[in-house]
């Protein structure tokens, strides 16, 4: 997390962050003008972004949309007041209609993004300045500070290189909040070859089995907004362990790229997780991140003590002798 610090000043009317990060000022600042690089990590975990126009500079625009996990859309807009190359960039940040208008019934606010080197590679200050104390306590109300912090939590891995951050390292897990959870798996496959397997009940059956010794007993998936999954193992004989299954429902599918479903365990009443995955090609391989909201805390520190990531990774591998195999 490069995060070090987020500091508001209800007098002033700011909130400032303060992030470091181990690469030169060049490299940020590549990451926060290229608009492939910047929606791998504007939007906070689970309202990806997607940038149809990023013109850095003074009177340029920025137009962008997020996608929730139910596929709820909300748009923004970014108009460069200044921009100084590899130094600061200052925006009018404020909501947008679907077609990038400015929704001028919701708040504007000024931002600037000062770029700076340090002695271990560079750091940014985001200061956002709120025209009044309502709109700063609305906007922090509707989770800006949180969605701003997550958000950036997921700089590195684009600085780092996506091959460079997953390749040859099997099942990585990231605790992001109390209730949130990523866990990414990079396969050297293309993303449509991936997504492919991971959909098609046939072919789940031959990898996605956790563990040595257990075999798929159900496996239903109806991938569209509104459709149902169902899945279920047993121990093979001689391996200990009990009969489980998880189902849910599907939110939103935009394939091949995103499917938000909801998870429970068959047969066992309670809250609900959502699940996001997401496939991002990159480099003759592709990047698998699933993003977990657990009920609360309880839950996830339980299941993640269950060995769910280290059974994943024995999933996976198995998936990517599949594919290579073919």
């Amino acid at each position: 997390m490069p995060i070090t610090n987020v500091e508001k000043d209800l007098d002033a009317l700011t909130m400032t962050i303060t992030a470091d990060f181990p690469v030169p000022v060049t490299r940020l600042w590549e990451a926060y003008t290229d608009p492939r690089q910047l929606e791998l990590f504007w939007g906070p975990p689970g309202w990806p972004a997607h940038f149809s126009r990023l013109d850095v500079t003074v009177g340029g625009v920025a137009n962008y949309s997020m996608t929730g996990p139910d596929g709820t859309t909300t748009a923004g807009y970014w108009e460069f007041t200044r921009v100084v190359p590899g130094e600061l960039i200052e925006v009018i940040d404020g909501f947008a209609d679907d077609a990038g208008v400015p929704n001028g019934e919701m708040p504007t606010m000024r931002v600037a993004m000062a770029f700076e080197s340090t002695d271990d590679g560079c750091r940014l200050l985001t200061t956002t300045w709120f025209n009044s104390l309502e709109e700063l306590q609305q906007l922090l109300e509707m989770g800006m500070e949180q969605g701003t912090v997550m958000a950036m939590g997921q700089i590195d891995r684009v600085l780092e290189g996506l091959r460079e951050f997953a390749a040859g390292k099997g099942t990585l897990l990231e605790e992001l909040s109390e209730v949130h959870v990523r866990i990414s798996r990079w396969i050297e496959a293309d993303r449509d070859t991936v997504w492919h397997a991971y959909v098609t009940p046939e072919l789940q059956k031959q990898w996605l089995l956790g563990p040595d010794g257990w075999r798929m007993t159900e496996c239903e998936l109806t991938l569209e907004p509104g459709g149902t999954h169902r899945t279920a193992w047993a121990p093979e004989p001689g391996t200990e362990g009990e009969p489980f299954g998880f189902e849910g429902e599907v939110l939103y599918v935009d394939a091949p790229r995103r499917a938000v479903t909801t998870e429970r365990m068959i047969g066992v009443p309670g809250p609900q997780n959502m699940n996001d995955l997401t496939m991002i090609d990159d480099d003759g391989g592709t990047l698998i991140t699933l993003l977990i909201q657990y009920p609360d805390e309880a839950t996830k520190d339980m299941i993640l003590g269950t060995g769910m990531v280290e059974g994943m990774e024995t999933s996976y591998a198995r998936l990517e002798t599949m594919l290579q195999d073919d």
